[in-house]
């Protein structure tokens, strides 16, 4: 009897994965807070697990395609955030500033240690998976 890791660990695989594309999303725009122009960006969790969700179900074919309006787009080959382009959008600003970025420092320092405790949660229950399946393979 084989064990699929796919459905032992269910989404919990790719529930990290975004934690850890939003963190490194969240941290562009930290770093960007002082730049004139910049626009905050950010992921939809339930936009990413629901794409997920699609992309196990029979018969998904789980690949994304870029779809440009204009012969003048420039093609972004090489650029994969391993999630569709629905998910990452642009934050709405609640105070716009004057040189037109939209990062709030503060919005956004406090996102990113709410998705660092997400992180650390996804972990510890994928974690907590791998050591079940050890116990299972053992005959504990």
């Amino acid at each position: 009897m084989s064990i699929s890791f796919d459905k032992a660990l269910g989404l919990h695989e790719q529930a990290l994965n975004f934690r850890s594309q939003r963190a490194e999303v969240l941290g562009n725009n930290i770093a960007n807070a002082d730049t004139p122009g910049y626009k905050a960006r950010d992921l939809d969790f339930s936009a990413v697990m629901a794409e997920q969700a699609a992309k196990s179900a029979p018969g998904a074919s789980g690949h994304y395609q870029l779809e440009t309006t204009n012969s003048r787009h420039i093609a972004a080959e090489g650029f994969d955030m391993g999630m569709g382009d629905s998910a990452l959008k642009y934050r709405i600003p609640t105070q716009p500033s004057v040189d037109q970025n939209t990062v709030d420092a503060q919005v956004e320092q406090a996102n990113y240690a709410e998705n660092a405790m997400n992180f650390q949660a996804s972990f510890t229950l994928l974690n907590s998976k791998f050591k079940g399946l050890m116990s299972a393979l053992r005959g504990e």
